[in-house]
């Protein structure tokens, strides 16, 4: 688990580069605070932040992945998995801890699985909504995945 010392996230597309980060927290008695500024190292700008709320217990969302967009899930309440897909290999990772953040960076399909009930995911983006921006469809994530592998072989 990184921690957000100014360390940056590699930028190639597998599972093994969606990092999970330790935030900050500031104890106090009356209630932690993990402060958005403490967020100021992430491997990309925020320009967008929105959360997921009132999704029934056990319940699926996400099952896309972003052409350029980079990712940052928190799970703010709750719990969740993400099942992290790069074409090749599979991961899963859970957030429940609202101190950790999980960084997805582009081309990587990503599936929010198995909500607990009262979760709230805490999403912030390197990109305003487009929704161009998505793949939403499995098979044509694996057709542009073996496209761009392609290309990069020819260089």
């Amino acid at each position: 688990m990184k921690t957000l010392n100014g360390q940056t996230a590699n930028s190639n597309s597998t599972v093994y580069d969606c990092e999970l980060y330790e935030l900050p927290v500031i104890k106090n008695r009356a209630g932690n605070i993990t402060p958005v500024e403490g967020l100021r190292n992430l491997p990309f700008k925020i320009k967008r932040v929105f959360y997921l709320y009132d999704i029934p217990g056990g319940a699926d969302r996400g099952a896309h992945a972003h052409k350029k967009c980079h990712q940052f899930l928190i799970a703010a309440s709750g719990s969740f998995d993400i099942v992290l897909n790069d074409g090749i290999m599979k991961k899963t990772v859970t957030l429940n801890r609202p101190y950790h953040g999980l960084h997805i960076p582009p081309q990587i399909w990503a599936a929010e699985q198995n909500f607990s009930s009262g979760s709230i995911c805490l999403v912030l983006t390197s990109h305003i909504y487009d929704e161009n921006d998505y793949i939403r469809d499995y098979e044509f994530f694996l057709t542009s995945i073996r496209q761009h592998d392609a290309q990069f072989l020819k260089k």
